[in-house]
């Protein structure tokens, strides 16, 4: 007998345990490079990522960290709902001459908690 509820209280956990889903945001990026081409010197050059939430909870981008002090972010700092969409907008301050690849670290609590985001282009 005791084997018995031993063996129905294993498949009620499992049954439990197999049910409890983590509900979590999904970024899609419409890109996640972006190529400026050719930019003039001394002029700042900005592009605007924008995602939506492909997941059932709501996205928390808690930080967007540039790699290099020449470029800046800006991102949406509100939750932004499944179905809804947001964006982080990159800037770029050109002010050395000569091709560049700049990357953008995003964090948040997505199924893929860091994405990398991917400016290039360059300078005349």
């Amino acid at each position: 007998m005791k084997k018995i509820n031993s063996i129905i209280l294993a498949v009620i956990t499992l049954v439990s345990l197999a049910s409890m889903t983590v509900v979590q945001g999904t970024f899609k990026f419409d890109a996640e490079t972006h190529d400026f081409g050719k930019i003039p010197h001394n002029q700042p050059a900005s592009f605007e990522f924008t995602y939506s939430n492909d997941g059932d909870a709501p996205i928390i981008i808690s930080e967007v960290r540039p790699t290099c002090g020449c470029s800046v972010a800006d991102f949406t700092k509100a939750p932004v709902k499944p179905g809804d969409s947001g964006a982080i907008k990159v800037t770029y301050d050109a002010s050395v001459k000569g091709p560049f690849t700049k990357s953008f670290i995003v964090k948040s609590n997505t199924n893929t908690p860091v994405k990398n985001l991917t400016i290039k282009g360059n300078v005349e």
